[in-house]
């Protein structure tokens, strides 16, 4: 799917003539909807949200000459040894 979305944004000349501050403010865009979606409960707009900001976020990558899907195994190695728990108000509690 990663593909086809890259040669989306190729086709439309956004990775070709875009920028990541014009990308970056369109996630933005793209969160508040997802924010949106939350409160309201609404799982339709959440899934649509979220879809559109991997969209972006894939764009944003390339702008940047990087592959989101290292980006992501980058952030996995990272956190993956990282101990602590979700305390009763929703904050992560690093040990």
């Amino acid at each position: 799917m990663k593909e086809k979305i890259r040669q989306w944004h190729y086709d439309r000349k956004i990775t070709i003539n875009g920028n990541s501050s014009t990308q970056t403010i369109k996630l933005g865009e793209e969160y508040g909807e997802l924010c949106s979606a939350i409160v309201k409960r609404n799982i339709p707009e959440i899934k649509d949200a979220l879809g559109d900001m991997y969209v972006v976020m894939v764009a944003l990558a390339a702008l940047e000459g990087l592959d989101l899907d290292e980006c992501i195994e980058s952030a996995y190695e990272e956190i993956k040894d990282r101990k602590g728990y979700l305390n009763e108000l929703g904050n992560f509690i690093k040990e």
